[in-house]
């Protein structure tokens, strides 16, 4: 196929700007800070939805062509004619759905599935460079096929960004029939590939791959010095030296971001970091030191805890309450700011930092590592096993709990999702929940959310939520609701916030002799088939926050007789978007469903609520109320810490210095 972009570049709008390198991809934003300023604005303005009548439009369009009798050729064709209209006219609405059309046609061929009205506007959505809003089980993943046939037919490298390594092999293997028969090919990154292998895989016309993969492929990139040198010195410096680039990543041209709430918001808070061992400042008798004394200090005398930006407050005195450094440090610990840092450090470590929440201890790869500290992540609830905290707080973590300490590490190149993704052409996502976020998404990424309506009404029932004196009680009711769902004939999904949590739901539950899947961090190999096998009647599962997002739960007949997938979230998250994500697992396509929400008022999110509010939640009164509040200040401050990640990356970007390597 020909890589005639001038669609796509129609389609990136009049501020395209291609940066001057050899790899294709998008340049940097211009503008100084008042056109910045006014180009967002538009974030302000309310969600749309996608009109009934514009949806209906698109379908009739698609379903007067004569598609069933038509042969391949002619589909082939067909897409083909429609491609080169839509170059000479980014707007031609009746080539789009010419193109659609042959595509779905070619999807109910080779995948026996024929697109319904919402999943056509949900692919001219991602096709036109926005977030396209569908529920929970609307089949998002042939959404994201259609969009990535028709965009790679017109010559644009297609990235499907998935949230793991699973999702991306699953779905390529399943779409790559739709991409043949358009003589197109499919490829998929995951993780353990070498770099022929992933050099390969990035030259298909459609590749699925883990926003996690794919920016370490773009810094391992810029670490060889692609993408650093502009185009013609970089061409002319191969060409001289006979090395021509040959970059992992060959273009950055239109990418589709599935549970792009995930990947671009939650995800945006960690930074994407290369680096090496290095011996590092911290010796192990310096970290033993530090939490030995932090753990000696007391809250309110030597130190304040400020639980809404998770900040250690030092008190006067606190350094001098601390034992004397053991010998042999480095003399820079003699100073006192270095000590006040460190100090600092461990009691973030000891205090905001919490087994079985913010991460695990796991077997090592060898029976002598030991048990090692692995990350989880607090919003999918998965282990981000090959991640490390920064500046001593993952050694000090290893101190706390007593394993073997991991060498320092010396960063090489940085990168955060947000700045990443600006790099492409074109920029399309899908979701379940954006609404809440799309002022962010459009600041950042300049992706406009757009809100589609369910294919068939919903008919799930949300059911009284209630508010415990505390988590003692709480996992009492959750035990009694769940074992009564479950007699009904139900299928149940309890949702948790942490490891820690879900353990304790499920001890109540076997305390009641219930037989109960969990399904955490320490699961987290085997979460698909876990949630494949969840909407069995009767069965009780228990799954962190969004653990196996991205795999349907299907209730089978009986479960569905009786009312379908019970939800019962038992922890409000920081974000609203979390909650309606759990709850959006159960009533999928108009089957039916019940979710409830039982929380206790000691709740991590309650705990920094004024102290009357507080009070109320303990009576069981004004739990809206308190969500609300909690709910909004928490992404406030989340927003507030992504923004300081993004400036923090460009500096940090520009101090390291992995630009002007080249040699």
């Amino acid at each position: 196929m020909t890589a005639d972009l001038r669609w796509l570049k129609a389609l990136a709008g009049p501020e395209f700007r291609r940066a001057d390198t050899l790899r294709d991809e998008r340049g940097d934003e211009s503008g100084k800070k008042l056109e910045r300023w006014l180009r967002d604005l538009p974030g302000w303005l309310p969600v749309r939805s996608e009109p009934a009548s514009r949806i209906a439009a698109l379908n009739a369009a698609i379903a007067a062509l004569p598609l069933r009798e038509a042969s391949e050729e002619s589909l082939v064709r067909q897409l083909h004619d429609a491609m080169a209209a839509l170059r000479a006219d980014a707007n031609d609405d009746a080539a789009l759905a010419r193109a659609l059309g042959a595509v779905g046609e070619a999807a109910r061929r080779t995948l026996g599935l024929w697109p319904h009205p919402v999943q056509f506007a949900g692919a001219r959505i991602l096709i036109t460079g926005r977030l396209a809003e569908m529920r929970t089980g609307e089949g998002k993943t042939l959404v994201a096929a259609l969009a990535a046939t028709v965009m790679a037919a017109s010559g644009a490298r297609v990235h499907v960004v998935s949230t793991n390594d699973y999702l991306a092999e699953r779905d390529c293997e399943e779409m790559r029939p739709l991409f043949e028969f358009f003589g197109l090919s499919g490829g998929f990154v995951k993780g353990g590939m070498e770099p022929p292998e992933r050099r390969a895989a990035y030259r298909h016309a459609v590749c699925y791959v883990s926003g996690k993969e794919l920016v370490f492929d773009y810094l391992k990139d810029r670490l060889a010095g692609h993408g650093l040198l502009p185009g013609r010195v970089a061409g002319l410096r191969g060409f001289v030296r006979g090395d021509a680039p040959e970059p992992l990543i060959p273009a950055l041209h239109f990418a589709i971001v599935d549970e792009a709430d995930s990947v671009l918001i939650d995800e945006a808070r960690t930074p994407m970091i290369i680096s090496q061992e290095a011996e590092g400042i911290h010796e192990p008798a310096l970290l033993a030191w530090a939490i030995a004394a932090a753990r000696a200090l007391r809250e309110g005398e030597h130190f304040a805890l400020r639980l809404a930006s998770r900040e250690v407050e030092l008190k006067a005195g606190a350094l001098d309450a601390c034992p004397p450094l053991p010998d042999g440090v480095r003399p820079v610990w003699r100073a006192r700011p270095w000590r006040d840092q460190l100090l600092r450090q461990a009691l973030t470590a000891l205090h905001f930092y919490a087994r079985d929440q913010h991460y695990i201890l796991a077997p090592g790869d060898k029976p002598e590592e030991g048990l090692k500290v692995q990350i989880v992540d607090e919003s999918t609830g998965r282990v981000m096993a090959d991640r490390s905290w920064e500046q001593g707080l993952h050694q000090l973590i290893e101190a706390k709990e007593g394993v073997k300490l991991t060498a320092g590490r010396d960063t090489l190149a940085r990168m955060t999702f947000q700045r990443f993704f600006r790099r492409y052409y074109l920029l399309a996502g899908l979701t379940g929940t954006a609404a809440e976020a799309a002022r962010e998404l459009w600041a950042t990424y300049r992706l406009r959310v757009r809100r589609l309506p369910t294919n068939k009404p919903i008919a799930r029932h949300e059911l009284a939520a209630a508010c415990f004196t505390n988590a003692s009680t709480k996992w009492q009711a959750v035990a009694d609701d769940a074992i009564a769902a479950a007699a009904r004939g139900q299928a149940v999904l309890v949702g948790t916030r942490s490891v820690e949590a879900s353990e304790a739901a499920a001890a109540a539950l076997a305390e009641r002799g219930a037989e109960v899947v969990v399904l955490n961090a320490r699961q987290d190999a085997e979460e698909a088939a876990i949630i494949g096998r969840a909407g069995a009647s009767g069965r009780i599962t228990v799954a962190t926050n969004m653990a196996g997002r991205g795999t349907d739960i299907k209730p089978d007949a009986t479960a569905l007789a009786a009312g379908g997938l019970h939800v019962i979230l038992t922890e409000y998250h920081e974000s609203p978007r979390v909650d309606r994500q759990l709850f959006g697992r159960s009533g999928r396509q108009g089957q039916p469903g019940t979710v409830r929400a039982l929380v206790a008022a000691d709740d991590p999110l309650f705990k920094t609520l004024p102290a009357p509010l507080r009070a109320a939640l303990a009576r069981g009164q004004g739990l809206a109320l308190a969500v609300r509040i909690a709910q909004s200040d928490a992404e406030r401050r989340a927003w507030q810490m992504r923004k300081q990640t993004l400036r923090q990356d460009r500096e940090l970007h520009r101090i390291i210095g992995i630009a002007g390597h080249t040699t």
